[in-house]
């Protein structure tokens, strides 16, 4: 991918101008693997209408080298001071800098030794912005972990009984994911059973399955980097009929949503379409967050696809839909795909089947 990581930082030095900056100073690790595939956990890059030059320390220097296509620097000491040093060499005055990835710490190290006429300027949100539009290869990356994900929850509902624990289906399923090639789940994995499923996001606990009980299961594999989320819901036993209309309405209004994405649409429109069909079942009280959000390297990114937000979808970004209905002593419901929007519509990536699946 090393052309798409230098094609994204010339877009990034193209955008500099505009901006009225001299430099953008990177920081947050998901933003560097974008711009660079580096994956350790202490990088930095500073990007100029001319060169970009990464840093890091000797641990990653191999990989560095081995991944990192632009110039390259190695710390022997805190990164903060060869950054300073090239701040200092190549004259910089402004210098964009994200103020939500950065720790009070660095950027206090950074300030106070900058040169007499350079200043730190704000400018974040850029480069998530940028990843919101998923390329080719991004997408790919995203469908294999979708499927991965999907593979490991159809082998581990398989072995779903009454008397297996919250815990020990997480287990199964985290385990189930990794053998079939993530690195890891992209979010703690979400098991909830009986009145604990109306928590959104419950914490898997020593509780057994009992007969008779609704289970929710929230999980994302991350492959290559990018991440997948999917919720689906089991039952153990034969569902009542409150429980079967309640899943229904759900279903009707992930199903509606899913039909309201398209380039150009509204995220507060999607948002509304999947509450409006709750509202007509009388329970859009009972829907307490967004309808989804954006992934990708990260497992929430923009754009939020909630009522009061008001981004345009576009062409290739990666969302998930996931209206649901949470009732106290109760249980609670969602239903999770993942998406990529068209200029139609959208490619549904998510294969499992969205029946209520009985135990």
């Amino acid at each position: 991918m090393e052309n798409e990581f230098a094609a994204r930082r010339a877009a990034v030095a193209r955008g500099l101008a505009a901006r009225k900056l001299d430099a953008l100073l990177v920081w947050f690790s998901p933003n560097l693997r974008y711009l660079s595939g580096f994956t350790g956990s202490n990088g930095a890059m500073l990007l100029t209408p001319e060169r970009a030059i990464f840093f890091t320390d000797p641990r990653y220097e191999i990989q560095a080298r081995q991944k990192v296509g632009c110039e390259r620097r190695i710390a022997k000491g805190p990164l903060a001071a060869d950054v300073l040093s090239a701040i200092r060499r190549l004259k910089l005055r402004r210098i964009g800098y994200e103020p939500g990835r950065m720790t009070c710490d660095t950027y206090t190290s950074l300030e106070k030794e900058l040169p007499m006429k350079a200043s730190l300027a704000a400018a974040g949100g850029w480069i998530e912005e940028l990843r919101t539009i998923k390329s080719a290869e991004e997408i790919a990356r995203i469908r294999r972990s979708v499927e991965t994900n999907s593979r490991a929850f159809e082998q581990a509902a398989a072995r779903v009984r009454p008397g297996m624990k919250e815990q020990d289906l997480a287990a199964e399923l985290e385990y189930r994911m990794r053998r079939l090639g993530a690195e890891k789940p992209a979010f703690e994995t979400i098991v909830a059973a009986g009145v604990r499923s109306a928590l959104p996001h419950a914490q898997p606990t020593a509780a057994p399955f009992q007969t008779g009980e609704l289970v929710v299961v929230d999980m994302g594999a991350q492959q290559d980097g990018y991440c997948s989320d999917m919720t689906r819901m089991l039952f153990l036993g034969t569902p009542p009929a409150k429980m079967k209309r309640a899943y229904r309405a759900v279903l009707e209004a992930q199903l509606a949503a899913i039909d309201a994405v398209r380039a150009g649409a509204r995220t507060a429109r999607v948002d509304a379409v999947a509450r409006n069909v709750l509202k007509g079942y009388g329970l859009d009280r009972a829907f307490i967050h967004s309808t989804g959000h954006g992934l990708g390297l990260e497992i929430h990114e923009p754009p939020r696809i909630g009522r009061r937000d008001r981004h345009r979808l576009a062409v290739g970004m990666a969302i998930t839909i996931e209206p649901g209905v949470y009732l106290e002593g109760w249980s609670g419901i969602r239903i999770e795909d993942t998406v990529v929007v068209t200029g139609s519509g959208c490619d549904i990536l998510t294969p499992t089947s969205k029946e209520l699946r009985c135990v």
